[in-house]
């Protein structure tokens, strides 16, 4: 290189320009940091903390550690088509919180042979959004407004659909839809009365509500990632069998007001086929069962198809009023699922302190409103 050359002054980098952030932008671009930050720091303390997976009465669970993908520790509704080497219900990290909880809880079996232990109902859903409604229908969780969208809220169109049973364009369209359901009760659990204000804590939690700050948002956050957020009120376990009907606006308004005035036990038979056969619907969905068990589903494929003329296909309402089936059904739908379960806030560990609860109860509140919002919803209609 000659002298000259090297002696030629070099240009000066252009500063770089960053995008400028509306106040609205920046606001959610903070509260995304934040709750990713909580969520690694909930992640490190269930894989290092002394947690176990029991769902019992009393359990404490942290309901932000899968929050809108509870379906993946819970099984609710099928999470995936691929064998699993091992069966299970609830794989949900779990706590005790307070002493001698099984005096406190009562649970039933049902296993009287020779009759169905369960119920057959339908559910009418204006949208999607209702459909979803409809099948968790029976969670709560205390303080959370949409309970449902704790399972659904990870979900995506093309899942969303394989779930319920139902082809991706029926999910996404102007439709409504009837929920066909059929369930097997098995096993049930519940608190007898409230917690008793004098119940024994555990030790290690009554020594940390002592260490509680209120006013103080880490140790409130410290709390919920140690010891839950909620604890099981009650539960149900047991499978069932569902079906998805897509109609349209019109046909849907028809078969609901029919059923609404006279009762689905007032029509008869031909009637019954009629409005959810695959001329009257747009989509007749798969027959599902909420374990995803493969065997209970190749059942209802064989024994519940139905034959009007030259058409066939396969429903869900060749279960209805019918015993005999019915009696099969029960001893095939094992316990292999969550029917329904109930959360109640963990406040309730803090009644001696009011300041502490009231503390507690507000950082729970708006977090489960933080995370509502920030949860990636599907396109509404």
């Amino acid at each position: 290189m000659s002298p000259s050359s090297s002696s030629r002054p070099r240009p000066r980098p252009r500063p770089r320009l960053r995008p400028r952030l509306r106040p609205r932008q920046s606001l959610c671009c903070l509260w995304q940091w934040l709750l990713t930050l909580l969520t690694l720091a909930m992640l490190v303390v269930a894989v290092s903390g002394s947690r176990e997976s029991q769902l019992r009465i009393g359990k404490a669970i942290n309901i932000f550690l899968r929050y809108g993908y509870l379906g993946i520790s819970m099984r609710v509704i099928p999470y995936n088509d691929s064998a699993e080497s091992e069966r299970w219900i609830f794989k949900e990290p779990t706590r005790n919180i307070y002493m001698n909880m099984s005096a406190l809880a009562q649970s039933h079996e049902d296993t009287t042979p020779g009759i169905f232990h369960g119920d057959f109902h339908m559910e009418f859903c204006e949208n999607r959004r209702q459909l979803f409604q409809a099948y968790f229908r029976d969670f709560t969780i205390d303080r959370l407004a949409k309970p449902w969208e704790a399972f659904t809220g990870g979900w995506y169109m093309d899942n969303a659909a394989k779930k319920l049973g139902i082809n991706t364009s029926f999910i996404q369209g102007d439709y409504s839809y009837v929920l066909v359901r059929v369930v097997r009760f098995r096993e049930t659990g519940k608190l007898n009365s409230e917690i008793p204000i004098n119940q024994p804590l555990e030790a290690e939690v009554g020594a940390r509500i002592q260490q509680f700050q209120a006013g103080n948002l880490t140790s409130a956050v410290r709390f919920m990632e140690q010891f839950g957020t909620h604890y099981v009120n009650s539960y149900t376990t047991g499978n069932s069998l569902y079906q998805v009907f897509v109609y349209s606006r019109k046909n849907y308004k028809m078969i609901k007001d029919r059923v609404k005035s006279k009762g689905l036990n007032a029509l008869s038979k031909l009637d019954l086929y009629n409005y959810f056969a695959p001329w009257f619907a747009e989509h007749l969905g798969q027959i599902r069962s909420a374990s995803g068990n493969a065997t209970v589903e190749r059942w209802a494929r064989r024994k519940l198809q139905y034959e009007y003329y030259v058409v066939k296909y396969v429903t869900l309402l060749k279960l209805h009023g019918n015993s005999t089936l019915l009696r099969s059904l029960d001893s095939l739908l094992g316990n292999d699922a969550i029917l329904q379960l109930d959360l109640k806030a963990m406040n309730v560990v803090f009644r001696e302190f009011p300041e502490k609860q009231s503390w507690f109860h507000e950082v729970l509140d708006n977090n489960m409103k933080l995370w509502e919002l920030n949860m990636p919803l599907m396109p509404s209609r």
